[in-house]
């Protein structure tokens, strides 16, 4: 429904398909984008298995994610791991209050946040909502745009383990959270990407 209560015309009901790989506009019988050759499906009528699916695997990732270590740091004199909010401890200990914030929003509130914002887009599809259509459809954009900085932790230990390699003097290693860490970003994008925001406009086309 439009501001004035006029129903919107979708492009299924004008007779249009669009890639969803280059965005480009076909009739409703082509088979096959003529831009990029991608496959044209009106909508993913498998969309909304595939969405719980990795979005249940990356919850499930996320779990050892917070409660192994993140980093393992050994000297002369000490071995230490730290877990993601360990790291954030320390961090705000040593009056990092600024890098302290970026990793807590990246590595916990940010995730967390994608997990609630998948969950309720499929929920609403599967429930035929009406309610809020453009506003679901600027919230899937978020989460569609903010899942290329969700591994800022992944990439720090990258870089220390990377670096700081001086034999018996200092080491700094990923610990098993690193992977599951990653593996819990990777399957929430595919979850995002399994998406089909299409699904959004079609509440109220069909009685629920």
């Amino acid at each position: 429904m439009g501001s004035t209560g006029q129903r919107l015309t979708t492009a299924r009901e004008a007779g249009y398909v669009a890639c969803r790989r280059c965005g480009q506009v076909h009739d409703c019988g082509a088979k096959t984008c003529k831009r990029c050759h991608g496959r044209l499906r009106s909508r993913d009528e498998q969309s909304l298995q595939k969405v719980w699916a990795w979005l249940i695997a990356g919850i499930i990732t996320f779990i050892p994610a917070n409660l192994y270590p993140m980093l393992k740091t050994s000297t002369l004199v000490d071995k230490s791991e730290s877990t993601i909010l360990g790291g954030v401890v320390e961090l705000v200990h040593h009056d990092n209050y600024g890098i302290a914030a970026i990793v807590f929003v990246a590595s916990i509130l940010i995730p967390v946040g994608k997990f609630i914002a998948i969950t309720y887009l499929a929920l609403s599809v599967q429930l035929r909502s009406e309610i809020n259509m453009h506003n679901r459809h600027k919230l899937y954009d978020i989460v569609e745009f903010i899942g290329r900085w969700s591994m800022i932790d992944v990439f720090v230990v990258a870089i220390l383990s990377a670096l700081v390699q001086l034999n018996t003097v200092a080491t700094v290693n990923p610990g098993i959270a690193a992977v599951s860490f990653a593996l819990s970003v990777i399957f929430t994008m595919l979850s995002a990407q399994s998406f089909d925001a299409r699904l959004i406009w079609d509440a109220d086309r069909t009685p629920a």
